[in-house]
Order: structure tokens, then sequence, then C-alpha cells
């Protein structure tokens, strides 16, 4: 398993890169509370233009980060309870982000069931961007780390993804974004069990 060089996040494709990260590892190791997954869903957010982006009303004190150069961890708190782990693309100035929505457990299932205060390893685990964050651990305090660092960082393990195995679709909750709503800008894994959303 290799770490995803910080070159891989540096593409003017966020559509592109949101779609390649089916199937990498997205590792967290807080406090030497290691837990992995496979990532199942992903969702792009292309800049000041996408109006479903935190970006598109411009550079503030919460989306100041997204404006850096990708490679880096944007978190931030949905609804004052949900740690939403993004991670930021692009050059610096042009601010692209992909909201990672769902995960595969692999390892340190006893750690997210924790953390979650689920009873049992079942789809809900790591269903959903807020139950990501949760189980992977993720706080606000972790904005603007590398996507290299021993503590958070995404892994090339060689599974590989056929195209027959990638669906598309609008992004979910963003229907305030007028025509943007209807963008196909959401990856997921067909017949993935932690899948969000209802599948249509």
């Amino acid at each position: 398993m290799r770490k995803l060089p910080l070159s891989f996040y540096l593409g003017n494709d966020v559509v592109k890169i949101a779609r390649n990260l089916l199937g990498k590892v997205l590792v967290t190791n807080w406090n030497d509370e290691y837990t992995s997954g496979r990532i199942v869903e992903t969702e792009a957010y292309a800049g000041e233009t996408d109006k479903a982006s935190h970006a598109s009303k411009g550079r503030t004190a919460r989306t100041d980060i997204m404006f850096s150069e990708g490679g880096k961890a944007y978190v931030y708190l949905c609804y004052g309870v949900h740690q939403m782990f993004n991670i930021v693309t692009n050059k610096e100035g042009i601010p692209d982000a992909i909201l990672i929505r769902a995960v595969e457990p692999i390892d340190g299932i006893d750690i997210m069931l924790k953390r979650t205060g689920k009873m049992k390893p079942d789809g809900t685990l790591t269903r959903g961007p807020g139950n990501v964050g949760k189980a992977f651990g993720f706080h606000t305090s972790q904005c603007g780390l590398l996507l290299n660092s021993d503590e958070l960082f995404i892994a090339d393990d060689g599974f590989k993804i056929s195209q027959s195995m990638i669906v598309t679709s609008p992004r979910i909750g963003v229907d305030y974004a007028g025509t943007h709503a209807e963008w196909h800008y959401r990856f997921f894994m067909k017949g993935s069990k932690y899948v969000s959303g209802k599948i249509k």
C-alpha cells in the first residue's frame, strides 16, 4: 500500500479526481488509533462557479483553506454536529474540493464502533459523510492537514475498479444550487452497502 503523492490532488479536473478516488484507501491514525477503509462514494465541488460549493460565496474564514494548494484536508461542521471530511484539489487560488461521502471499513472497526456509539459493524457504520467523520475521528481542528502525513493519508493498495463499477448521479442535499444541483458530480461504487442516499 502506497500513499498517493500530493501531485495526485493538484490536477485541474476535480470531477476526474473524485472518480479516481473510488477504491482508494482512507487512513487516519490519531493518537495511535489506526483506522482505514475503502472509499466508495465521493462528490466533486468545482470552485467559485459551482453554486453548490461553499466557495461560491467567495473567500471567507470558513472557506480560506479551499483556496490553498491541493492535497489538504477541509473539515467543516455541518448542522453543529457532523464533522465533514473534504479534500482540497487543484492549484492555489482555485477552490475545488471533494467530499468523502462513504467508506467501506477495513481496519480499526472496533475503534469506529466506539467513536460512533454503534453496537455492530453494519452498513450504517460509515455510510454518509457524517458517519465517515465520526468513525474516522475527524475534527475541524484537522483542517489544513496535508494528506501525506502519518496521521492522515489516502493510499493505493492495488485494488482495481472497472468503469462498469462506477455510477454517477446528481449530488445529495444541494437543491439550493438550482441547475447546478443536477450536475452528475457524485460517484459511487455499484453494489456497496455503504453508499449513502437512495439508489434510483
